[in-house]
């Protein structure tokens, strides 16, 4: 029975996922070589586990692999030749350059410089600009004439001042 509470701990999920002590991994250890069913549900849970993750796996865009390919052949390339160079373009504002010789860096270029806006998104932007440019203007047409017309009340207000007797 006291394997059975061992088992269920957690210990041999903590060990799997690696969050397990040192001591509770050397003890794991032992009582996997001294009992089978320890062996046995730890093997159990490392192919759960496995399941689990072989079906929460994300698939790789098609071409990754080749791209990794041929980057790793490049550096034994250069690695066999005895220095890393690569000469790959690098535009900096219009100026075309080559990475230099036993460069520490690996330049990169993407594939565009610019960034991609859906076409939506575009007029969306020119309608909130011409909005906010109306709004504007009717604020400055609104102050004005707030202006005016307390300019005109004041006017009023003093003729009705010399007009009323005291």
């Amino acid at each position: 029975m006291k394997i059975n509470e061992y088992i269920e701990s957690g210990i041999l999920e903590a060990y799997v996922l690696g969050s397990a002590s040192k001591a509770e991994a050397e003890e794991l250890l032992y009582m996997k070589a001294k009992h089978p069913e320890v062996l046995e549900a730890l093997l159990e849970l490392e192919l759960d586990i496995e399941h689990i993750a072989q079906g929460m796996a994300i698939i790789p865009p098609v071409g990754t692999w080749e791209k990794i390919e041929a980057g790793i052949n490049e550096v034994i390339k250069a690695k066999d030749s005895g220095a890393l160079t690569l000469d790959m373009p690098f535009e900096d504002r219009g100026s075309r350059t080559k990475s230099r010789k036993g460069s520490q860096f690996i330049e990169v270029e993407a594939e565009s410089g610019h960034m991609r806006i859906r076409k939506i998104w575009r007029w969306i932007f020119v309608g909130v600009f011409l909005l906010g440019k109306i709004f504007l203007a009717c604020a400055i047409y609104f102050y004005l004439e707030n202006r005016h017309n307390e300019q005109e009340l004041e006017q009023l207000k003093y003729e009705l001042k010399i007009q009323s007797p005291r």
